[in-house]
């Protein structure tokens, strides 16, 4: 599915009014119309409840003016505010603030209240307030600076009262290409947007702000929106089980390919574990865990169905670089996959060892933990690769790599995930709320599966060995990267629909990929 920006929105409306032939108001009129069908359903029990309409001047107010016009013919209780003078709407929006006028009178009802200024604010918002359902008309995708005077104050006001608020097509604050709230934002329970989605309804805190989503057909040719490229694509289930064949009745271990996995250090048997296990769950054919020499009878019964093989280290524990040669002569040559990082630890003796693998090894490599730290310490060796990477960041990850800080990391999730996958060529999974995966060649894909029980240690390798493992059966590392995140998204959904918001952990995920896989991606 696609996602849009608001410029890419702005472009396709603007096509579908002169090229295509489809008026504004057309669109306008079926923008109002849909949200109101949604509105019906998210609230069926509207027609007892006081309903506060707030429009802005734009189209978005143009959009409140054409529901408040099916509402009041159908005797739901409305008041409806305009936060701006008349005399400044203009285009479609103000055709439909006439026609609401219209009706207004020929039904002997209160037409538009006009709010133009914090003063005249004041005057009514004890009125305003005692409402029980808002519809947020006030500002729309085109948003780019922040919320100030009496848009800020009434966006506060509505806020402030806890109750449920219905937004046309976007929050009144967000910004629609980043999620990130411009000042104030309208904290919205359901959100009907138009055509397309947008990148800000999907990413945090732009998701938990916009509510219950839903998209609203209004008539735009898929065509048009094709033309524009959109590059940001939300990741659909139907797109995820196309990537799943049925396996051939003479397959063997063979056929589903070797993965090896270079990982752990004292202390951190665990997260080795856990990426081999879960790389087995993934339908792996088979699995060698490398670890140091020190720790591996301890992990031997963690990893039953795993080959493991030990590794020379030094005295901290940790793989020295030294091991490199062995990795390379020894446990290469028949492997189709190699993934590296969970419990590796840091030491100058492993960033060798990383460095080394990075730059020697040919085969598809997924890069996570302790692997990215030592890659932070030169990324630039990346472009070396003779082989498809993967890099699974966090955004503390992803700030070392890129000199940036989590914060700016978390601010612009997109822009800074396909500059490092576009400059390095790699493949970045950046991890967290609405994880994204960004491809070389500048399209991203964002998960909607996933949620805050998640935040448990141990899920990112968990992550590895899935997307590892999946490269290893013979999906290309893209589709692998994609599905391989939905897949560990959802069945943390399954998870905490079964046992609650938090509690679960990563060995639970290892425990449920197999059914998964077989009961909601192959059925």
């Amino acid at each position: 599915m696609y996602l849009v920006t608001a410029k890419q929105m702005q472009a396709i409306d603007k096509t579908t009014i002169e090229s295509f032939g489809i008026q504004g108001q057309v669109l306008m009129e079926n923008a109002g119309r849909g949200s109101v069908e949604m509105l019906l359903k998210t609230f069926p029990d509207i027609s007892s409840r006081k309903v506060c309409i707030l429009a802005g001047r734009g189209n978005n107010g143009g959009d409140a003016f054409v529901m408040a016009r099916y509402l009041m013919e159908k005797n739901i209780e409305i008041n409806t505010f305009l936060l701006s003078s008349t005399n400044k709407v203009t285009g479609d929006a103000r055709v439909n603030l006439i026609l609401f006028e219209k009706l207004a009178v020929a039904e002997s009802k209160e037409g538009v209240i006009e709010i133009p200024n914090n003063e005249t604010f004041e005057k009514h918002k004890q009125k305003i307030i005692n409402h029980d359902i808002f519809i947020d008309g006030i500002l729309g995708t085109g948003l780019n600076s922040d919320v100030t005077g009496l848009f800020k104050d009434v966006i506060k006001t509505v806020n402030s009262l806890s109750k449920q608020v219905f937004s046309i097509d976007i929050p009144s604050g967000l910004n629609a290409d980043t999620g990130q709230p411009m000042g104030e934002c309208i904290r919205a329970t359901a959100t009907a947007t138009f055509a397309f989605a947008k990148i800000g309804h999907i990413l945090h805190p732009g998701k938990e702000l916009s509510g219950n989503l839903e998209i609203i057909d209004i008539g735009i040719p898929k065509f048009i929106a094709s033309r524009e490229n959109p590059r940001i694509h939300l990741i659909e289930h139907d797109v995820i089980k196309r990537m799943f064949k049925p396996r051939e009745a003479l397959s063997h271990k063979g056929t589903y390919g070797h993965l090896l996995i270079v990982a752990g250090s004292t202390g951190k048997t665990g997260a080795a574990a856990l990426a081999a296990n879960a790389a087995m769950a993934s339908g792996t054919g088979l699995v060698t865990l490398a670890v140091p020499e020190s720790i591996n009878s301890t992990i031997e019964p963690q990893v039953t169905e795993v080959m493991t093989f030990p590794l020379p280290e030094n005295k901290k524990g940790y793989i020295t670089h030294t091991a490199l040669n062995l990795i390379i002569k020894k446990l290469v040559s028949d492997k189709k996959a190699i993934a590296a990082g969970p419990g590796l630890g840091m030491d100058d003796s492993t960033i060798r060892l990383v460095h080394g693998m990075v730059e020697e090894i040919s085969l598809p490599m997924v890069l996570d933990a302790d692997a990215l730290n030592a890659i932070a310490m030169n990324p630039y060796i990346l472009k070396n690769r003779k082989a498809p990477t993967i890099v699974t960041p966090h955004p503390g990850e992803m700030a070392r790599m890129t000199g940036k800080s989590t914060a700016e990391v978390q601010q612009n999730r997109i822009d800074i995930a396909t500059q490092f996958s576009a400059e390095f060529n790699v493949i970045v999974v950046l991890k967290g709320s609405s994880t994204l995966i960004a491809l070389p060649d500048g399209n991203v894909h964002i998960c909607p599966t996933g949620n805050p029980g998640m935040a448990s240690g141990g899920m990112g390798d968990v992550l590895t060995g899935l997307i590892a493992g999946l490269i290893t059966q013979g999906f290309n590392p893209s589709d692998a990267a994609i599905a391989g995140v939905y897949i560990h998204g959802l069945c943390g959904d399954i998870l905490a629909q079964k046992r609650g918001a938090f509690g679960f952990v990563a060995s639970d995920i290892i425990k449920i990929i197999p059914e998964t896989i077989h009961g909601k991606i192959c059925l």
